[in-house]
């Protein structure tokens, strides 16, 4: 077996777990709460959604929602809201992640490549700040960033900060956006 499994060798390793159906609408994730479950999307649309919020929108088969809750032990930190009828293989993570090797893989081959793609946004945002860049630009990098670390509820960019260094940036920019219009 490689390293780094491909997603069909994921899919096929999961048709035993039970799949889950939510309608357009249904909170398939609660913040704040502990499930103890990996869900992984077969099919569907879902919209991650920070204080009501929507910093997300996942379509892709394969995707991994709770899994930061689980290998941190902490409360799910966003809600995941089914946009179209979606469908989940939804596993007690514990038992999935002692007993396949090709999940352990999968979720954190997936945590790799959404750390590497927050580190080179985050690279394009310094250098948006270095040159100067307009708020608006600047905005859009960080709802980029935001997009990638909030799949799954993610909240590493303000790791080691007592507060959100960007929420008054971002609150002067939607004024700034608006006073535009």
């Amino acid at each position: 077996m490689p390293l780094i499994p491909d997603k069909a060798a994921f899919q096929n390793s999961l048709a035993n777990v039970p799949l889950v159906t939510y309608q357009p609408g249904e909170t398939v994730i609660v913040d704040g709460s502990k499930t103890g479950r990996l869900m992984i999307l077969k099919k569907g649309n879902v919209a991650i959604l920070k204080e009501n919020t929507e910093i997300a929108r996942v379509a892709e088969p394969g995707a991994v929602f709770g899994e930061l809750s689980i290998l941190l032990d902490q409360p799910h930190t966003a809600d995941v809201r089914a946009l179209e009828t979606s469908q989940f293989h939804v596993a007690n993570a514990t038992t999935l992640l002692a007993e396949n090797p090709i999940a352990v893989l999968y979720v954190a081959t997936t945590l790799a490549h959404r750390l590497d793609s927050a580190n080179h946004a985050l690279i394009q945002l310094k250098n948006q700040l270095l040159t100067g860049e307009p708020h608006n630009v600047v905005a859009k990098t960080v709802s980029k960033i935001e997009g990638l670390l909030g799949v799954s509820g993610a909240s590493l960019l303000y790791a080691g900060y007592p507060y959100d260094p960007f929420a008054s940036f971002a609150k002067d920019t939607k004024a700034n956006d608006a006073h535009a219009r």
